[in-house]
Parts: structure tokens; C-alpha cells; sequence
């Protein structure tokens, strides 16, 4: 393995972000290699950083990239929206100043041929968590029509899903991502820069892995505890992620919660979490994609709690 094993996306935009944070708490949701946790720990001499990952590889990777640090730094195994949960138990809400989320497959796990998720693997697993029981094999050669169907539309958004699924269900077992992606390539979108089989496995790696389920959450756990002045930036990787994310975010800054056909306000005006920081999601500069090709479909969205 690669000292450095990838590059953080938005690396610069984060540390821009969180650079007014001069103590506190800032939880990493997705550690993953440590990119954004040992950058984070180096420009805020002062802050302790508590940091969640289910994959295993990636914890015992990180344990060492952070042992300069380690007198501040708490490394914790599991889902991030359960962990998280754990974590607010567990410290005074006041001193968490920062949550931040990178959502969706790290690029050492993309790299891993092994882990099933690139279209050139040799294996159907596309598991982040390598305990977990479901894998890509029980989704693909197991699941009926409907279940395909269902995931194919929802999480892929692919229009001859019926089609896709139906030839799916009539030509498995599959054995391996290679076969998968070879096999149905004719029926995959034409003339789009990204592979043809791209929306296909982001499909299965979302059902997989339940990504909407754990980022609404965590929302959900954010929205609950009510932050005092603290920010919340989440990195998303497709549309379905990035529009849940916008839409909480709006739904936390309106004051009125009161239904549009209401005539007058009723609710007391009084709901606001807080403000967006980005008007328009922040996406990589040239300089990033140029040395990291994997960020040109990154976005970042910032919100900031009310004191």
C-alpha cells in the first residue's frame, strides 16, 4: 500500500472552510484513509478530531497515518449514523464545532479489485463494510425483478431499467463486476463521459450498502441534536446524494414551517437551524482535476448551526 493512498477531494475548500475553528471537536464521518483527518489535525493545532469508518483496512491505514497526532484523535469502527449517535452521548454538545461527511466509495476501495466495485473486477462485492452480509452477489443473482427494477430506477434513475433488470434475472448467475458490466453493456446510456456502466453499479453499491439510508441518518441525528454554532459540510458524489443534502439544508434555514396554502403564519417563525454558507455547490478547481480526475463530480455543501 501507498503511503499516500489518494488524494481528499476538495482538500483545500475543507481546510477553507474549517480554518476559523481554533478548538473543539470536528467529527470526520468517512475517515476513510485519513486524507481529510490529517490535514484537518495539522491546520488546527488545537482541535481534537473524533473519526468514523466501517472498513477495517482503513482504520488499521489511518491508526499510523494519524500516530503524530494520536493525543488528539478518537478513531471509532462502525456506521457513521450510528456512531455518530454514540459520540453525542458520549461529549458536550457544545464542543463539537464541526461534522464532516465525504459520501460514497474511497478511491483506494475503487483501486482494490478485490472489494468489487470497479467495472474491471473480478469479484461481485462492493461491500465498504467487508463484515457486512449483503453483498453485490445477493443483490444481482438473487434479488427478484421487482427488487432490480426498483433499485435500477431509484438509485441508477436508468430508463430501460425493466429491460436491464429483466436480461439481468435471464442471464445470471454473475460471478464477477467484469462479467456484470460486459454482459449488459448494450443496454447501458450512450454518448456520456462517464463509463456506460456507471449508473448501474452506483445502483447496486447504494442498495449494497444503504448510502441514502446512512446519509439521511445522519441528517436526521444532526437535525435532532441541535448544534449550537457549528458547521456541517457534506460531500456528495451523484444527484440523488447532493439532493437530499440541498434539500435539508433548506428545509433547516426556513424560520416558517407553516404550509404554503397557509394564509398567515402560525408556527411561531422561530424553526431556523441556522444559514446555507454555499449558495451553489463548491466543486474542484482545475488544478484538482487535473491531479485528481475522481473529484470533477464531487459537491460540497456548507451549513452553519445558530449559536
Amino acid at each position: 500500500m501507498q503511503d499516500i493512498p489518494h488524494i481528499p477531494v476538495l482538500y483545500k475548500q475543507v481546510l477553507e472552510i474549517f480554518n476559523d475553528i481554533k478548538e473543539g471537536i470536528i467529527i470526520d464521518c468517512t475517515m476513510g484513509y485519513g486524507g481529510h483527518s490529517s490535514m484537518l489535525l495539522e491546520a488546527n493545532p488545537n482541535i481534537k478530531l473524533i473519526a468514523i469508518d466501517q472498513d477495517q483496512t482503513a482504520i488499521d491505514f489511518s491508526t499510523k497515518r494519524l500516530e503524530p497526532c494520536k493525543d488528539r484523535v478518537e478513531i471509532k469502527k462502525g456506521r457513521f449514523s450510528s456512531v455518530i449517535k454514540e459520540i453525542l452521548q458520549e461529549n458536550d454538545i457544545k464542543e463539537i464545532k464541526a461534522v464532516l461527511a465525504d459520501i460514497g466509495v474511497s478511491s483506494l476501495q475503487l483501486d482494490q479489485k478485490e472489494r468489487g466495485f470497479s467495472f474491471t473486477s473480478e469479484t461481485l462485492d462492493m461491500r465498504m463494510n467487508k463484515e457486512a452480509s449483503l453483498s453485490a452477489a445477493t443483490v444481482i443473482n438473487e434479488y427478484s425483478q421487482q427488487e432490480l427494477e426498483r433499485i435500477l430506477l431509484e438509485y441508477g434513475e436508468l430508463r430501460n431499467y425493466k429491460k436491464i433488470a429483466s436480461f439481468i434475472v435471464g442471464n445470471r448467475p454473475f460471478s464477477s463486476a467484469k462479467e456484470l458490466s460486459e454482459a449488459t453493456k448494450h443496454l447501458m446510456p450512450k454518448g456520456k463521459k462517464i463509463h456506460p456502466s456507471t449508473l448501474l453499479m452506483q445502483a447496486i453499491r447504494i442498495e449494497v450498502n444503504d448510502e441514502l439510508g446512512e446519509l439521511n441518518s445522519l441528517l436526521d441525528t444532526i437535525e435532532e441534536a441541535k448544534f449550537p454554532n457549528a458547521k456541517i459540510a457534506i460531500i456528495s458524489f451523484h444527484s440523488l446524494e447532493d439532493r437530499i443534502v440541498k434539500n435539508r439544508f433548506n428545509k433547516w434555514k426556513n424560520s416558517c414551517i407553516c404550509p404554503k396554502e397557509a394564509m398567515r403564519c402560525t408556527c411561531g417563525n422561530n424553526h431556523s437551524y441556522g444559514k446555507i454558507l454555499t449558495k451553489k455547490p463548491i466543486t474542484a478547481e482545475d488544478s484538482e482535476l487535473k491531479a485528481n480526475p475522481r473529484s470533477r463530480s464531487a459537491k460540497m455543501r456548507v451549513f452553519e448551526t445558530d449559536s
